[in-house]
């Protein structure tokens, strides 16, 4: 062991959980009773260890070298998780760096990663929102952190990488590839070899060779449109990537046709036009062609929040109890100096709801 990693590892020795600990809670890496999951980087166990925050249930992932998960990686994923706090980050419980095994103990998300769940009916629209709306705020810290902390470009934003708890509360997750940049730029250009994830990559990269924060916003883009229309941007085959449908969104989008794509299943309620419009509409900007276009992540959050606050007065007792006097209020309305101002049903009722009307 080389000196530098030896100080590296005294610095975060509080994280630090023995291997012998982690082979007896999995196992022995047992494929068949404890394995919740493989990807590019190895596989994830779970099991129950003593860790910094006590003892419980952990997802543990082993990474394995022989996929691009080295040392530096390994590294980067300790230093960022303990320096950059949120409750839609996932949380590094600790790590063990043992002769050549390099692991990383997680907090267990229950329900997995998005990308297994964007066809389910579990995931109401309500739901659906919830997860996109965490994941941005998530993103949002990443690019804007508070105090003295650097913007942190994640470089991999995919729904595979936005895991799920028991209350289907969304955290990022999967650092290795970020890059910290000065958090005063308007635009942080970094020049990487790092390219993400086909099918969620920035087009931009394929030119410039270089990742922005904007890129992420179009990752995050590319996500949206997964939850909106209940399927994944891209299909496999033979382990390459055949077919992307941002295009023919974006398309869909254009030629207002979205409820021709979007996800829909006669068990679930529909989702509203006017959520729609604000959910479909911050989607396509994150997906501009320039990366000036796009948003940042704080405006992504706020449009979020808009839709999402449509869906839960849609579900209120309140909203229920109003609609049947919608008519009256409607013509007490247009009477009214100076006029009001909303685009749908739905943002009439939201004014109600904001007045108090009894």
């Amino acid at each position: 062991m080389d000196a530098f990693l030896r100080t590296f590892l005294q610095q975060f020795q509080h994280l630090q959980i023995q291997l012998e600990e982690i082979a007896s809670a999995t196992n022995n890496f047992n494929d068949e009773i404890n394995r919740i999951g493989v990807g590019g980087f190895g596989k994830v166990y779970k099991g129950e260890v003593s860790h910094s925050k006590g003892r419980s249930m952990v997802a543990i992932k082993r990474l394995d070298p022989t996929h691009g998960q080295g040392i530096p990686e390994f590294l980067k994923e300790i230093t960022m998780l303990s320096n950059y706090r949120h409750e839609n980050l996932i949380s590094l419980l600790g790590f063990c760096c043992e002769g050549s095994e390099m692991i990383l103990v997680y907090e267990l998300a229950f329900h997995g990663s998005l990308d297994r769940h964007i066809s389910s009916l579990h995931l109401t629209w309500t739901r659906r929102l919830k997860i996109c709306l965490d994941a941005a705020k998530g993103l949002s810290y990443l690019h804007d952190p508070n105090g003295t902390h650097q913007r942190l470009i994640h470089c991999d934003i995919k729904s595979a990488n936005i895991l799920l708890d028991d209350q289907w509360n969304a955290k990022l997750s999967d650092f290795g590839l970020s890059i910290m940049g000065p958090a005063n730029e308007q635009q942080s250009v970094i020049v990487t070899s790092a390219a993400g994830t086909p099918g969620y990559c920035d087009p931009q990269y394929a030119m410039t060779h270089t990742l922005t924060k904007e890129s992420d916003v179009y990752s995050f883009g590319v996500v949206l449109i997964e939850v909106l229309c209940g399927k994944l941007c891209y299909t496999y085959n033979s382990g390459r990537v055949e077919k992307k449908f941002v295009p023919a969104w974006i398309e869909s989008y254009k030629q207002r046709k979205l409820n021709d794509i979007i996800f829909k299943d006669p068990t679930i309620q529909p989702l509203d036009q006017t959520a729609l419009k604000l959910f479909a509409d911050i989607a396509y900007r994150c997906l501009k062609e320039s990366r000036e276009d796009r948003p940042n992540m704080v405006e992504v959050v706020i449009e979020l929040e808009g839709a999402l606050e449509i869906l839960e007065l849609l579900e209120s007792q309140e909203f229920s109890e109003w609609k049947a006097q919608l008519f009256y209020y409607e013509e007490i309305s247009k009477t009214a100096e100076p006029p009001l101002i909303y685009r749908s049903e739905v943002g009439f009722m939201k004014l109600l709801y904001e007045w108090g009307a009894p």
